[in-house]
C-alpha cells in the first residue's frame, strides 16, 4: 500500500485575477499530522477547498489511497472549514444526529456517539440548548465533534483554533493526536506557527500559490541549523570565549540556566567544529552540558517566506 494516503500533484488553479496555486505539489503521509502553513491567501484554502471536491482544478492530479479521487471519496473525508456555520434555531443535539445522519450514522449510533464526544468535551449540559445560545468556542468544539464522528481516514482542518482560549485550544490539541494515534491522517491548516511543532509531523509552507518548502518538521529543523549551540559551565566565561573565538562566530552570555550553571549560546563557524569546541571549553572551565538549538517552527517559516520573495519580486 503506498504510504501515502493523499496526493495533489502539479495543480493549477487560477480566478479571473489571481492565480491561487501555481503547479502545487503535496505529498500527505499516511497516518501523520501533516501541515499546511502559510500567510493568509497564499492558497491553503483553495487546495483544501478542491481535495474536497468543493472547487475543481484547472490541471493538475489529486490521488486518495492511490487512485484519482472522486466523489464518493468525500466520504471518507472530515472537513471543518474555517468558515463556520450551524442552524442558529436548531437545538444542540438534534443539529449534532442531522449532521451525523448525513455522514450515513444511524439516529441510535450517532446518538450514542454524540453523547460520548459531548461527555469527553465537556459540553454535555448545552445539548438541549439552541445553537444561537453557545459561545463561538462552544459551537467550535460541536463542528469539531461533528467533523470526526463518522471516523474518516482523512480530516483536514482549517484554522480550528482561531477563537479559542488556550484551554480549549490545548483540548482540542490533545483530541487531534488521539486521533492521529488511532489511525487518522490529519491536515491541519494554519498562518500560526504557535502550534506547529507540537501537532505536526510533516509540513508544506504554501506562499504566493507556490509549494516553497515541504518535509518532516524533525528533517527541517536540522537541515535549517545554523550550528547554534548551548553551553553550560562552572568558571569564568572570559577563559571560555577566549578559548572558542577561533571555532565561533558568534557567542552571547546567557546568565544562569535552570541548573544554576552559567551557560553561553554560540554559532559555530562550521558543524566539524564541535569535537574541538568540547575538548577546548572542557579545557578553558568545567563544562557540564551542551546542546544544540535548533530553529523553530517560526524562524523556517519568516527564512524560508524572505528568501523566496528576494528571488520572486513581484
Amino acid at each position: 500500500m503506498d504510504n501515502n494516503i493523499l496526493k495533489a500533484e502539479n495543480i493549477v488553479k487560477a480566478f479571473t485575477k489571481h492565480t491561487a496555486l501555481d503547479n502545487v505539489t503535496v505529498e500527505v503521509p499516511r497516518g501523520k499530522v501533516y501541515g499546511l502553513l502559510g500567510p493568509n491567501g497564499a492558497g491553503k484554502t483553495t487546495l483544501i477547498r478542491i481535495i474536497n471536491h468543493i472547487t475543481a482544478p484547472d490541471s493538475g492530479v489529486v490521488t486518495f489511497n492511490g487512485h484519482r479521487l472522486t466523489a464518493a471519496d468525500v466520504a471518507n473525508i472530515g472537513y471543518l472549514p474555517e468558515e463556520r456555520g450551524l442552524y442558529k434555531k436548531m437545538k444542540v443535539g438534534d443539529q449534532a444526529i442531522f449532521f451525523a445522519r448525513l455522514k450515513g450514522l444511524s439516529k441510535r449510533d450517532a446518538t450514542k456517539a454524540l453523547k460520548e464526544w459531548f461527555e469527553k468535551l465537556e459540553i454535555s449540559s448545552w445539548w438541549d440548548k439552541k445553537v444561537e445560545e453557545l459561545s463561538k468556542g462552544m459551537a467550535q468544539k460541536v463542528q469539531f465533534i461533528v467533523t470526526v464522528l463518522h471516523k474518516p481516514e482523512l480530516l483536514i482542518f482549517d484554522e480550528p483554533f482561531s477563537g479559542f482560549d488556550p484551554i480549549n485550544a490545548n483540548v482540542l490539541k490533545r483530541e487531534i493526536l488521539s486521533l492521529r494515534d488511532q489511525g487518522a491522517t490529519v491536515i491541519f491548516s494554519t498562518h500560526n506557527m504557535a502550534s506547529v511543532e507540537e501537532l505536526c509531523d510533516n509540513i508544506s509552507l504554501i506562499n504566493k500559490s507556490h509549494n516553497i518548502l515541504t518535509g518532516s518538521v524533525r528533517e527541517l529543523r536540522r537541515e535549517f541549523s545554523d550550528n547554534s549551540y548551548e553551553f553550560s559551565f562552572l568558571g569564568e566565561q572570559a577563559r571560555l570565549t577566549e578559548a572558542l573565538e577561533p571555532l565561533t562566530r558568534e557567542m552571547e552570555g546567557k546568565g544562569l540556566d535552570r541548573d544554576g550553571f552559567l551557560s553561553v549560546s554560540l554559532k559555530l563557524n562550521s558543524a566539524d567544529d564541535l569535537r574541538e569546541a568540547i575538548a577546548r571549553a572542557n579545557e578553558a572551565v568545567d563544562l557540564r552540558s551542551f546542546r544544540q538549538v535548533l530553529p523553530s517552527m517560526d524562524e523556517i517559516f519568516i527564512r524560508s517566506v524572505e528568501k523566496f520573495n528576494q528571488n520572486n519580486p513581484q
